[in-house]
């Protein structure tokens, strides 16, 4: 609907330019070469006045504070990122007036979607938060941009599901309980700039289009077989016949505890990948999958490495027969082979008993590790170890524990790997340390405290943040589940030292030092 804007033709051909204030809205209207033009006058990039602007041939509006450039007849940017707005006009008794109507819904939804892909493949995380603010002001529920950024980047993951996708289902938790709309946009923002990040520069990776008939047992074996054509098409035809996530993921479940794999991120990945369908709906089941199956099939089978080579005799050892009491203090500062063997001991135990004495030991381990390993340069790669390795434990244990109550078959492999974990973490811990500071006596507050810090946690690196996030949240569900086991208190302090301790993330002469060691003695 045209308005008037009570500026004459003749005024603005004599001033070249004008703000109007009219609906709330600033419009700046110029007369440039013989044609009228009307623009947002706040400039899309940083809010910027254009009408302190300069304006070129032909038709060129820039903002002087970064030197955007506009079409002012399309309101396209030629120089930059987001166009501007570009009202129509007309001339009605000399008067200009203007079309201040705001494009239809659907129209705004679909721009600030094309926005948003092309915020993600520039990694831009500005724009990126412009765009879902666009969305939202457009009516629309803000989760749609992640489920649309998972969706159209998905065939960029060459080994499939990312950190990117498992702490998405916790940052959409976190954006559920903020108490105001920036901290829920804050949240929603981490796992869609971190896709853009792990999928910046990416090529194309399809998903093979096959369908063969659901099996699970088939699906396993074609898991096994690292088999992703056969796999894929299982899974695309379970989800053609109405399967739902919660039906197939005792077989995912299997999938990912098959083998001590990819340092426990498999089975975090299962547990995630629903969470984060559940959270977001059918429309990202497929996609979500897909990513999943890929990492399933690919993930590093660790357990077939010289320092895990006794889980499997451990696991096809394992008698109910055994049954020695076992607690914490019995596995902290054992090797993985120690461990194995003394859990093996303690096999006959229920499974619950052998979680908790195992998570003992993980928040043992997490309170006491040498942080100074994390800022070392002069180390081997073998020996690159960071807070984040330790808190691996914590968030596998805790997709573990879910993943057993589908299928209790699993539980001797779930406990075994988490014992890698113990006695893998062994060499880097420093128990003779002072780690009484790190008490919890008010869990309740302590999570709480720590929940709100995400929304503004000033991390660069997503690897990070979304580690922090995963970490709050298996604590949250492991303390809810089991309030008064034995190693909550250790965990709770562990947990607390980790989020409060310095991390450094940038290891530059490191990198330096292993690459020339490395080339060095190349072949």
């Amino acid at each position: 609907m045209f308005e008037p804007s009570g500026v004459t033709e003749a005024e603005l051909a004599r001033l070249g330019r004008k703000v109007v204030r009219k609906g709330g809205k600033q419009v700046l209207l110029i007369a440039s070469g013989g044609q009228l033009f009307a623009v947002a006058n706040r400039c899309p990039h940083e809010g910027y006045p254009l009408s302190e602007g300069t304006l070129g041939p032909p038709c060129v509006l820039t903002c002087d504070w970064h030197n955007w450039k506009f079409d002012l007849a399309s309101g396209e940017t030629l120089v930059g990122r987001d166009p501007v707005r570009a009202y129509p006009l007309r001339i009605v008794d000399g008067e200009i007036h203007v079309d201040l109507a705001d494009p239809p819904a659907d129209l705004r939804r679909e721009r600030a979607l094309k926005g948003l892909r092309d915020a993600i493949a520039d990694n831009d995380r500005t724009r990126m938060a412009r765009e879902v603010a666009r969305l939202e002001r457009a009516g629309y529920d803000a989760r749609i941009a992640l489920a649309h950024a998972i969706e159209w980047r998905s065939e960029r993951l060459e080994g499939g599901m990312t950190h990117a996708h498992a702490a998405a289902a916790d940052w959409l938790a976190l954006s559920e309980r903020a108490a105001s709309a920036d901290l829920r946009l804050a949240a929603l923002l981490e796992p869609i700039g971190h896709l853009a990040e792990d999928t910046l520069g990416a090529g194309r990776y399809p998903y093979a289009d096959a369908r063969l008939d659901w099996d699970a047992e088939a699906f396993l074996a074609a898991m096994e077989a690292e088999d992703e054509f056969s796999a894929q098409g299982r899974i695309a035809s379970a989800l053609e016949a109405g399967l739902a996530y919660p039906q197939l993921r005792p077989a995912l479940g299997a999938a990912a505890l098959a083998h001590y794999a990819d340092f426990g991120h498999s089975a975090i990945y299962v547990l995630k990948a629903g969470q984060l369908i559940e959270r977001l709906g059918d429309t990202v089941t497929r996609p979500v999958l897909q990513a999943l199956v890929r990492q399933l099939i690919y993930a590093r089978r660790e357990d077939r490495l010289p320092e895990f080579r006794g889980y499997a005799g451990a696991l096809e050892g394992w008698s109910p027969a055994r049954a020695r009491q076992l607690c914490a203090d019995d596995l902290v500062g054992l090797s993985t082979a120690a461990i194995l063997k003394r859990l093996g001991a303690s096999a006959g135990l229920p499974a619950e008993a052998l979680f908790d004495a195992l998570m003992g030991a993980v928040g043992w381990n997490l309170l006491h590790f040498d942080a100074e390993l994390g800022w070392a340069a002069g180390r081997t790669i073998a020996a690159n170890v960071s807070w984040l390795g330790f808190t691996h434990a914590l968030t596998f244990a805790n997709a573990a524990r879910h993943l057993c109550a589908d299928d209790p078959g699993l539980w001797q492999a779930a406990l075994l790997q988490l014992a890698l974990f113990v006695g893998r973490n062994k060499p880097f811990v420093k128990a003779q340390q002072d780690v009484s500071a790190w008490r919890v006596d008010d869990r309740d507050a302590f999570l709480a405290a720590e929940m709100a810090a995400l929304y503004d946690h000033a991390i660069a690196e997503p690897i990070i943040a979304c580690h922090r996030v995963k970490v709050l949240f298996a604590l949250e569900d492991e303390l809810g589940h089991a309030p008064d086991a034995p190693w909550a208190d250790v965990m709770c302090a562990a947990v607390n030292r980790y989020l409060n301790s310095p991390m450094k993330a940038h290891h530059g002469l490191r990198l330096a030092r292993q690459a020339r060691a490395f080339v060095a003695k190349e072949g």
